[in-house]
């Protein structure tokens, strides 16, 4: 089934894409969700020129995108919390408080675009991502410090 993807699917395929699925996954998952439409024969020219549209303003945010994205990769985050013996922290650091650092480094980034591989409970640098699209992941680094 030919259908047409009005938002983002992860392993399938980017908005405004024309792309071959099952019927079954178009009908149970991708119809019922809104995140795509099926493709007719009478609307298949009207989502031609919809694609042209899209190329051109995806090329716009995949440049604003990849500069976010070196601007977020060359920033070192720090931020102070109370320790205790062993160098573990009282609380961790969530994904919450990388958005505010982010925030007052002039960044914008939402909540769920943190990717944090296991929570950051200790001192010292830690490692994590950024979603910025499917194919944009900065590394970035925080340093947790004594307070």
């Amino acid at each position: 089934m030919k259908v047409f993807l009005l938002k983002d699917v992860e392993r399938v395929g980017i908005a405004g894409q024309m792309i071959n699925v099952t019927s079954g996954y178009a009908t149970n998952f991708l119809f019922p969700r809104k995140l795509a439409v099926e493709v007719t024969a009478e609307n298949e020219m009207q989502f031609a020129h919809k694609i042209k549209v899209a190329e051109k303003q995806k090329e716009v945010v995949a440049t604003k995108t990849s500069m976010l994205a070196e601007k977020i990769k060359h920033t070192e985050l720090k931020i102070k919390r109370k320790i205790a013996e062993g160098d573990k922290l009282y609380g961790a650091i969530s994904a919450a408080d990388i958005v505010d650092l982010f925030a007052a480094e002039g960044i914008s980034v939402a909540k769920n675009q943190i990717e944090l591989n296991k929570s950051i409970k200790t001192k010292g640098l830690h490692e994590f991502t950024v979603k910025l699209s499917s194919s944009l992941r900065p590394l970035c680094k925080i340093k947790v410090l004594a307070e």
